[in-house]
């Protein structure tokens, strides 16, 4: 039986790149970078990726960066929104599932109701969460064959050929080895996923029911207390997580920020994102930190 051809955007990417090297043994993969094409010009992408023979589209790309959508919600709406409108035609036309990467930023100026499951009413206050937004409507809203995954702040290591974007484990584990001090948000509220999860389920994601998806470990405390458990894992003693790991008392504290994902419809699928506890023993056994209890 052949494998099924599976085109990756943002193939350098964090999330792309940990896929595709955890997946290259079940499909055959085209990785497609800005190298390839631009996705600020959406005729030029439909161009490209019709010409592209390929059964699955795993669209990674996307401009996350909030200063830039703010700065630039021209350009930033053809890549966030207009583009990839585009390719799930083209997945359409072709009769090949699509694959997309939304955010629990869509949340992002909800004052209540987390953990808010696929169906809650997005509310965000960002150009970015407004452009998954519309994405997300028109998906739905839509007669293409797609697969749409909300995905919480992803954490992970660094491996060969794969690097991690920022997160919360690395800027603990910095803080650990270097013995610097990093400040972590006692009024934000989000859950903690270990990437390495998706990578190992997405074969299986391939094959959901077309639909929406949270992905997202359950996580309970904010920033800030989940930064401490971690820097007990990786090995600080009690007094060294109070001198490394420090509170931010002032960032929302006018407002403070939850948007926590339930992941219970995927996990009534048979994929299970995990407990942040979980996720970090996961990334503890990978990467060969001695076992630590929280």
């Amino acid at each position: 039986m052949s494998r099924k051809k599976l085109v990756i955007t943002g193939a350098n990417g964090y999330i792309a790149s940990l896929v595709a090297l955890y997946n290259a043994d079940r499909f055959d993969i085209v990785p497609v970078t800005r190298a390839d094409v631009d996705l600020a010009d959406p005729g030029a992408v439909r161009a490209y990726f019709s010409a592209l023979d390929f059964d699955l589209l795993f669209h990674t790309a996307a401009v996350a960066t909030t200063a830039l959508c703010e700065n630039e919600p021209e350009m930033t709406h053809r890549v966030n929104v207009e583009s990839p409108i585009v390719l799930a035609e083209v997945c359409r036309d072709k009769g090949a599932r699509f694959l997309f990467i939304t955010t629990e930023q869509t949340f992002n100026a909800k004052t209540s109701g987390a953990p808010f499951a696929e169906d809650a009413e997005p509310e965000s206050h960002s150009h970015y969460g407004r452009q998954k937004t519309e994405v997300d409507a028109w998906l739905a809203a839509s007669d293409v064959d797609h697969v749409t995954l909300r995905l919480s702040w992803m954490m992970g290591m660094p491996l060969h050929g794969v690097h991690p974007s920022p997160n919360v484990a690395l800027q603990v584990l910095e803080a650990v080895r270097t013995g610097t001090p990093a400040s972590f948000k006692v009024h934000d509220r989000r859950c903690l996923t270990y990437a390495q999860n998706l990578a190992d389920s997405f074969a299986r994601v391939c094959e959901l029911p077309r639909g929406t998806y949270n992905f997202a470990a359950e996580t309970d405390g904010s920033v800030y207390e989940c930064a401490r458990r971690l820097a007990a894992a990786f090995g600080a003693t009690p007094e060294e997580v109070d001198a490394l790991i420090r509170p931010d008392l002032e960032s929302y504290a006018d407002q403070p920020r939850d948007y926590r994902l339930d992941s219970s419809k995927i996990r009534a699928a048979g994929i299970d994102p995990g407990t942040f506890e979980g996720n970090v023993a996961a990334v503890m056994a990978d990467f060969g930190f001695p076992e630590k209890p929280f």
